[in-house]
């Protein structure tokens, strides 16, 4: 305002300002993360990513529960807003509380003060303790470079403690695991200002980098989202040694830090010789599984024929069929068995997944030859590149004329007759991989 002191006046805000910044701190990828704001954002505000208020001036009944209001909304990963008090309103809060529960008809307060949150923390903790590390010493965790050092042996633990998998094939022990340090960390973020919470903090943040660690590198934590992968960094308060290593997973394992495109020789040896053997086996089968869906927007034959090869290769490691030595040997196979599978000297990679639709069928390949059916991959996929259309796949009309042209290319190159529907059917299934893309290549 115009009384305030002259070096307040840059930073005085009209309407317009304010508006933007509200929308600003709504927006949980927006670096503003801190507002100083006085009987303002009360009524109708709504910012579900906020989780701190700072309270530090007297406030009762509706006025202090809509200023409560602006931190209680569950959203993601938090379960709950957090009330710093600096001036002693527990009082107040209490007789608001009051008039809240009488008002809505409900028995349970909407905020914690009797230390419940406290307890599950406290619970939750001494079953990851006994359950999880039993018989891990992971007693160096309060020294960063130590826990660091602890990451790799930590995750090689539990991924030990029951490899059998879940009905979506995650390992149970690892997911278990996950789902624990979860319930920890929304009872910390309740309760993390208690004195026994903040004296068990860097246990839990070891725990919790633990879990970031499996998310990162298993099977088990690809469903993850990036809010929970992001909160769990954020609860690594303190340990800025250990927040870098478990954003740098393969540093921190001794590996050279791969394109994950092509899985090259010399890193498959340094992770065959990693001496955590099933942490090796889940890291490979992570790292394969990310290849063959890059390669599945691209080419349907090799991403069903690697997909099949690996879920035969950890069906028969989970069933105890294979040891973990031997299914690294199978997977590190595999990794190579997919570095090779380029397309030859001349043709692109469009043209080659074409070709492999092709040559599934052997008489095809038999009566007219490598030449003809390069030559034919070649002609499918420029005519089709130059005939697609968004979306043409949903149109009707616009797939006849596609699938007709299939057709009248597969005659013209005398593709065996009775091999055409079932090439048609492939030629098409990689066809629709391509077409949308395709589509923005020209109007």
């Amino acid at each position: 305002k115009a009384s305030d002191p002259p070096h307040f006046q840059p930073h005085q805000t009209d309407k317009a300002d304010r508006k933007l910044l509200e929308k600003r701190f709504k927006d949980e990828n927006d670096e503003l993360e801190l507002v100083i704001v006085r009987d303002m954002w009360l009524t109708g505000f709504d910012a579900p990513p906020v989780h701190t208020l700072y309270v530090d001036k007297p406030m009762k009944g509706h006025g202090l529960m809509q200023a409560i209001a602006r931190t209680n909304r569950i959203w993601k990963d938090k379960p709950g807003g957090l009330v710093v008090d600096y001036i002693g309103i527990g009082e107040e809060l209490k007789n608001a509380i009051r008039q809240y529960t009488q008002a809505s008809g409900t028995t349970k307060s909407p905020v914690d003060v009797s230390g419940e949150a406290l307890k599950i923390l406290l619970d939750t903790l001494d079953v990851i303790r006994k359950e999880f590390f039993h018989g891990f010493d992971y007693s160096g965790h309060k020294d960063p470079q130590q826990a660091l050092a602890l990451l790799g042996p930590a995750m090689e633990h539990i991924t030990k403690l029951n490899p059998e998998a879940d009905e979506r094939g995650r390992n149970k022990g690892v997911k278990e695991y996950l789902d624990q340090v979860t319930k920890l960390t929304k009872a910390q973020a309740l309760a993390g200002t208690h004195a026994e919470a903040i004296a068990v903090r860097d246990e839990i943040a070891f725990f919790q980098a633990v879990r970031v660690s499996l998310i990162k590198l298993t099977r088990a934590g690809t469903r993850e989202s990036r809010i929970e992968k992001q909160a769990a960094l954020r609860q690594l308060v303190a340990k800025g040694v250990l927040v870098e290593g478990v954003q740098d997973l393969y540093r921190t394992l001794g590996l050279e830090k791969p394109d994950i495109s092509v899985l090259d020789e010399s890193f498959l040896q340094q992770i065959s010789e990693m001496p955590t053997k099933n942490l090796a086996a889940e890291l490979l089968q992570r790292l394969i599984e990310d290849e063959v869906k890059a390669r599945s927007r691209k080419n349907v034959v090799q991403a069903k024929e690697f997909t099949k090869k690996l879920e035969e290769a950890i069906n028969k490691y989970r069933n105890r069929a294979l040891t973990t030595v031997q299914v690294i040997e199978e997977l590190i196979q595999l990794a190579k068995e997919i570095n090779e599978a380029k397309p030859p000297e001349g043709l692109t990679d469009e043209e080659f997944a074409f070709y492999q639709a092709l040559v599934q069928n052997e008489s095809a390949v038999r009566e007219l030859g490598h030449p003809t059916l390069r030559a034919l991959a070649h002609e499918l996929t420029d005519k089709l590149r130059k005939s697609a259309t968004i979306n043409w796949q949903t149109r009707k009309s616009a797939r006849a004329e596609m699938i007709a042209m299939i057709k009248v290319l597969l005659a013209r190159h005398r593709y065996p007759p009775d091999a055409q529907k079932e090439a048609v059917d492939r030629v098409v299934d990689q066809a629709e991989l391509l077409a949308d893309n395709w589509a923005f290549e020209h109007p």
